[in-house]
């Protein structure tokens, strides 16, 4: 988590692989409701790139330059992901939760808004 929470309050720049309604590329039945991507050039614990989570973006996008507000931090995982909205946009926790719900529904998981 240490390395996801540096990114909190930060404007960054993600690249979406997963573009919102595109299928899981192993999970047929999972279709995405927002963009996902990833932070390029970092490493997470998992030894992929740290994920992000792109809300208040409703088309498709190969990358966004936007703010990281929170950070989803699983308890039961490895593998943290950013939650990054454009510059002046805000959710609340249970509205993040919610967005995310249909992927961290199989994971237990809290809202982190600040460093440690």
């Amino acid at each position: 988590m240490n390395q996801a929470i540096e990114f909190i309050g930060k404007i960054i720049e993600i690249k979406i692989d997963r573009p919102i309604r595109s299928k899981h590329p192993k999970y047929s039945k999972m279709v995405y409701p927002i963009n996902y991507g990833y932070v390029p050039n970092t490493t997470a614990p998992d030894g992929e790139e740290i994920d992000a989570y792109l809300l208040g973006v409703s088309e498709p996008v190969k990358k966004f330059k936007g703010k990281c507000i929170a950070v989803i931090h699983r308890t039961n995982d490895n593998d943290d992901k950013l939650i990054v909205v454009p510059e002046n946009a805000d959710y609340t926790d249970k509205e993040i939760l919610t967005l995310t719900k249909f992927q961290e529904q199989y994971f237990k998981s809290k809202v982190i808004r600040k460093k440690p």
